[in-house]
Parts: structure tokens; sequence; C-alpha cells
């Protein structure tokens, strides 16, 4: 488990949440969560966090699917979080089974690797 989310990291998933709401469409927001998604896994708040804006998405949206998976994430975030059990790059959509690992993008990976490092002194 990780205690807090280093700097580099909440600035970066703090900007994705802003973009997301900032969005002028849907999939430009959905992106943009999908992003915080990736970062936040690690700590359980912030993992919550994205999944009730994924959750406010869905429901603006009227995705009847996105909306039963995000109850569904919601619980599931902050205890898998805490437990060290996350699918590393998952994007956290209904659409993608919630215990599949993914690929990370390179930037996000760079700030991941970089709190590894500094967690390792």
């Amino acid at each position: 488990m990780r205690a807090t989310m280093p700097t580099a990291a909440r600035a970066a998933f703090d900007s994705e949440i802003a973009a997301a709401g900032a969005a002028w469409d849907n999939d430009a927001a959905w992106a943009a969560l999908e992003r915080a998604h990736i970062l936040s896994q690690p700590w359980a708040g912030p993992h919550v966090r994205c999944h009730v804006a994924m959750l406010v998405l869905a429901c603006r949206t009227r995705d009847l699917r996105e909306v039963a998976g995000q109850l569904y994430r919601t619980v599931l975030a902050g205890p898998g979080s805490l437990a060290g059990r996350i699918p590393v790059g998952n994007t956290g959509r209904a659409r993608v089974s919630a215990f599949r690992a993914m690929p990370v993008p390179s930037d996000l990976a760079a700030l991941l690797d970089a709190d590894d490092a500094d967690r390792r002194g």
C-alpha cells in the first residue's frame, strides 16, 4: 500500500480530472478520466474519486452499462488499492474487465516509476 500520492503524480491526476470536467465532448472526458484512473490506482482515495467522476459522466450520458460498471468499480476501488490488488494500466471503463492489466502510456509510466524509485530510496 502506498500512503500518499507523490506530488508529480497528484498534479497529473488533478490535471486529468480537470480536463475531463472542462471537456466539450464525452470522448475527450472519458479519455482524460481513463488517464486519471491509471494514475490513481495505487492510492485508494484518488482511485475512488476517479470512479465517482466516471460514474457521474456515465449518468450524464445515460449509459446504463457504464453506470452499472462504475457502481461496481467504485465499491471495489478502495479495497483493491489498499490491498495492492490492482490491474496495472487498466482504464477503469465498464467495457474492459475490472481485472485486466493493460499497457501504461509512457508518460504516465514515467510518473509511476518515479514514485517507485522514490520509495526505494
